[in-house]
């Protein structure tokens, strides 16, 4: 019976695709290409419309404050009123935009986000689009994101969007290198860049109980903890949403944007949080293995998805407890801690992985990232660097 429930979608998948054996064969891929597009829309559009109402509730209950309760029952169909409101308001369009680029822009960056969850493995044998070079084609596809984002601040021809373009394209590519450079160690020790061998890479246990999650290991928690920061940065969130800082730059690339080319550019920014989650749970979290061997009965595609919704959730909770940064706080912290700390851990892993993954690989790899932090963390010491504050015209 488990094993049914695991694989139910695959089967249905399966069976709808068997009514298709005598048609040509591009008759069937192209089907299946279309049922795997259209799972993942439903499963993620509904995953975002309730992410949006979650998110005002849960910063709420943190901020101590009422959330949505007004539309529907506990405000459950307030996404439906918001999506409703967008549609019908008006769009306009500044006279002197370049209203190709301006209209180009959100649909590009919606596009991408959608195309990156394509090659996420999900569950057992539910990966949409597995190919060989998934993790490559994920990097490639969320690259054009910053070209959007330049769309968006050219297009508009407004100042501000300009400045907020520039501002984040900066801050995009800063942090993709750190982003990337924590994938290598995951890539160098499943030895392969398919998201499904790197997944199958962390099966089993270790004593029995221990999940062989490389999150598990030194390399792999600081890489994780690396991709997560690289994760919020790319994803626009708290406390590095500089980019959009409204009371900086008013909405940065967005400020010419309204109706439902901003509610594009909305939804674009939770997939792309939907799709860095995603690949942190199956570069680091053991993707849809169980955390226990006695709840291997569980199906995969559920601990895949509990574990997504527990990153989305510290997403959130982040961003109801901490400030934006400054511009050039997050810059600086990209260059001169991330990247070091990003080749530690290709380092640590390298150490791990030659000492036969025993126990005294592990402790050489801790001894590696506990230097370089250390070091960084007297290098980069600022606190008596600052001269004391002096507020000549306070009360």
């Amino acid at each position: 019976m488990s094993r049914f429930l695991d694989q139910i979608f695959v089967l249905a998948k399966q069976r709808l695709l068997s009514q298709l054996t005598d048609a040509p064969d591009w008759v069937g891929q192209t089907v299946s290409s279309l049922l795997n597009i259209s799972a993942l829309l439903v499963v993620f559009l509904s995953l975002f419309a309730l992410i949006s109402v979650l998110e005002r509730k849960i910063l709420a209950r943190i901020q101590n404050r009422i959330g949505p309760n007004r539309v529907g029952p506990f405000g459950l169909l307030q996404p439906a009123a918001d999506g409703i409101k967008m549609l019908i308001k008006e769009d306009i369009v500044p006279l002197r935009a370049d209203k190709v680029m301006h209209f180009l822009a959100p649909i590009l960056m919606a596009a991408t986000a959608i195309l990156a969850l394509g090659v996420i493995p999900y569950g057992r044998n539910m990966t949409p689009f597995a190919i060989d070079g998934g993790i490559l084609f994920f990097f490639a596809i969320g690259s054009t994101t910053e070209l959007s984002v330049f769309m968006a601040g050219w297009g508009s021809n407004n100042k501000f969007s300009m400045l907020g373009a520039m501002r984040a394209i900066a801050q995009m590519i800063s942090y993709e290198l750190p982003l990337i450079i924590t994938v290598l160690p995951v890539v160098m020790v499943a030895g392969s860049l398919r998201p499904d061998a790197i997944v199958a890479a962390q099966g089993g246990y270790s004593l029995g109980i221990v999940p062989r999650w490389f999150v598990f290991t030194p390399w792999g928690a600081a890489a994780f903890i690396l991709f997560f920061i690289s994760g919020l940065v790319e994803s626009n969130r708290t406390p590095f949403d500089v980019p959009e800082g409204e009371s900086e730059i008013v909405a940065g690339h967005m400020t010419e944007y309204s109706g439902f080319k901003y509610a594009t550019f909305f939804l674009a920014e939770y997939f792309g949080m939907f799709a860095i989650s995603g690949l942190a749970v199956t570069l680091f979290l053991g993707g849809w293995h169980a955390p226990l061997p006695i709840l291997e009965f569980v199906p995969s595609y559920a601990w895949f998805f509990a574990k997504l919704s527990v990153l989305l959730f510290v997403f959130i909770w982040i961003r109801g407890t901490l400030p934006r940064t400054r511009v050039d706080q997050v810059m600086s912290f990209a260059w001169k801690f991330m990247l070091p700390m990003a080749f530690a851990c290709l380092l640590a892993a390298a150490v791990w992985h030659y000492e036969g993954r025993a126990f005294a690989g592990w402790l050489w790899s801790l001894g590696v990232i506990a230097l370089v932090y250390f070091a960084l963390s007297r290098i980069l010491e600022t606190g008596r660097k600052f001269a004391p504050r002096t507020y000549r015209f306070a009360e």
